[in-house]
């Protein structure tokens, strides 16, 4: 078949294949390449030809339809309907047609395959047609899909010396901007290129994260320092609606444009560890557990539905030991 990449501009460029982009969106071509993609690296079997399933359309408008219902988010769709995709494509057939033979061969090979197209390819796919075989009533399928373990890798923390060197390094205002606000109020992707300028209290320091993940709003404190910082870059860039604008007045900043201001700035900087855009959240947690913050409010802070996902942070702050005592100590301050 040759190189997924090469297969899949040939193949983009065919009647066929713009037919189906403008039917179905850009997801399937996704799908499509990251099938490529497996048979190409883990050598699975051909990849079957084009056309989907026919009666995949109605798949789809029901798990968005049941999306939509339950609350919760697109990237949720995203994720689920290309795994669907994907097995789809690759057994043309619907996955409640596909043996349990045939689909415990092909979630081993995305298991083992350390070079597939995303390493969380194996987990989205387990959570795809565990949502899928629900929808369609096979809960016993659903339940003999493996178990997928917790990740127990611990978050990269980033120092104070390497924040500071990390926030001067863009060359614009904007791009410093945005950085240092992720960490100052421990900011998600998503919420910082969905906040407006109206969401920013300057007179109350506050910030408010509008339906965020688990569809949730929360406030977040606004720092002295961000505040000053934000009052310069209103001044100087004029954002219109969106408190960073994309290409257009009226368009929002996009997560890619995020994660490139990321990677230019650690090229410019001195900073060694693997770090991403969402380290500064990392760091953001552990810092404030660091300055005495109780655990609880962090998690509120960071919006979490859950107080364990916030507890790994406990692994990494560099927390004051205090000797082991009686209570009781403390209540009768000399002896009885």
């Amino acid at each position: 078949m040759g190189k997924p990449e090469k297969w899949l501009n040939t193949w983009g460029n065919t009647p066929t294949g713009v037919a189906i982009c403008n039917q179905v969106s850009w997801m399937w071509m996704i799908a499509m390449y990251a099938s490529c993609c497996i048979n190409h690296l883990v050598e699975l079997n051909p990849l079957p030809r084009l056309p989907l399933p026919k009666s995949f359309d109605k798949v789809y408008k029901l798990l968005q339809q049941q999306v939509i219902l339950r609350g919760q988010s697109q990237s949720t769709f995203n994720n689920y309907i290309r795994q669907i995709a994907l097995i789809s494509l690759h057994f043309n057939c619907l996955p409640d047609q596909i043996s349990d033979d045939q689909l415990t061969e092909y979630l081993t090979a995305l298991a083992v395959e350390k070079k597939s197209p995303s390493r969380s390819s194996f987990k989205h796919m387990i959570y795809g047609l565990r949502y899928y075989f629900r929808l369609t009533g096979d809960n016993h399928r659903a339940i003999n899909l493996p178990s997928l373990k917790n990740d127990t890798r611990l978050p990269v923390i980033l120092n104070y010396s390497e924040l500071r060197e990390l926030f001067a390094a863009p060359t614009l205002l904007k791009h410093r901007i945005i950085l240092t606000l992720i960490y100052s109020a421990g900011l998600r992707g998503r919420e910082v290129i969905n906040l407006k300028i109206s969401d920013v209290d300057f007179e109350r320091k506050t910030i408010h994260i509008r339906q965020s993940k688990y569809k949730k709003d929360r406030i977040v404190p606004l720092s002295q320092v961000m505040a000053r910082g934000l009052k310069k870059y209103l001044a100087a860039e004029q954002p219109h609606i969106y408190l960073f604008n994309g290409k257009k007045p009226d368009q929002q900043y996009s997560e890619k444009g995020l994660g490139w201001v990321m990677r230019e700035a650690l090229k410019k900087a001195s900073i060694q560890k693997q770090v991403s855009l969402h380290s500064l959240r990392h760091s953001y947690a552990t810092h404030l557990l660091e300055q005495g913050v109780n655990i609880v409010t962090v998690q509120k802070l960071l919006g979490h539905a859950q107080i364990t996902t916030t507890i790994i942070y406990l692994h990494v702050a560099q927390l004051s030991v205090m000797s082991a005592h009686s209570p009781l100590d403390t209540l009768y301050k000399q002896a009885l």
